[in-house]
Protein backbone atom coordinates (compact mmCIF):
# COMPACT_ATOMS: atom_id res chain seq x y z
CA UNK A 1 0.00 0.00 0.00
CA UNK A 2 1.39 3.10 -1.10
CA UNK A 3 1.54 6.52 1.94
CA UNK A 4 0.12 9.48 -0.38
CA UNK A 5 0.40 11.45 2.20
CA UNK A 6 1.96 14.96 1.77
CA UNK A 7 5.91 15.71 3.41
CA UNK A 8 4.94 19.84 3.30
CA UNK A 9 3.49 21.54 5.16
CA UNK A 10 1.80 20.93 8.61
CA UNK A 11 1.71 16.93 8.53
CA UNK A 12 3.09 14.97 11.30
CA UNK A 13 6.28 13.59 9.19
CA UNK A 14 7.84 17.53 8.10
CA UNK A 15 6.89 18.51 12.02
CA UNK A 16 9.15 15.29 13.41
CA UNK A 17 12.10 16.12 11.15
CA UNK A 18 11.61 20.13 12.19
CA UNK A 19 11.97 18.89 15.97
CA UNK A 20 14.85 16.57 15.20
CA UNK A 21 17.03 19.08 13.32
CA UNK A 22 15.87 22.00 15.92
CA UNK A 23 17.55 19.45 18.36
CA UNK A 24 20.53 18.66 16.69
CA UNK A 25 21.22 22.48 16.00
CA UNK A 26 20.61 23.51 19.52
CA UNK A 27 23.07 20.86 20.62
CA UNK A 28 25.21 21.68 17.94
CA UNK A 29 25.54 25.63 19.07
CA UNK A 30 25.68 24.88 22.74
CA UNK A 31 28.77 22.45 21.86
CA UNK A 32 30.19 25.24 20.15
CA UNK A 33 29.69 27.54 23.12
CA UNK A 34 31.22 25.08 25.15
CA UNK A 35 34.43 24.45 22.78
CA UNK A 36 35.25 28.15 21.72
CA UNK A 37 34.27 29.57 25.06
CA UNK A 38 32.32 32.61 23.32
CA UNK A 39 28.22 33.05 22.88
CA UNK A 40 26.24 32.43 19.16
CA UNK A 41 25.89 35.74 18.62
CA UNK A 42 29.92 36.59 19.31
CA UNK A 43 31.02 34.25 17.12
CA UNK A 44 28.66 35.84 14.25
CA UNK A 45 30.16 39.21 15.02
CA UNK A 46 26.67 40.46 16.60
CA UNK A 47 27.89 41.45 20.06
Amino acid sequence: MENNESKFGFVAFAETWNGRLAMLGFVIGVATELLTGQGILSQIGLM
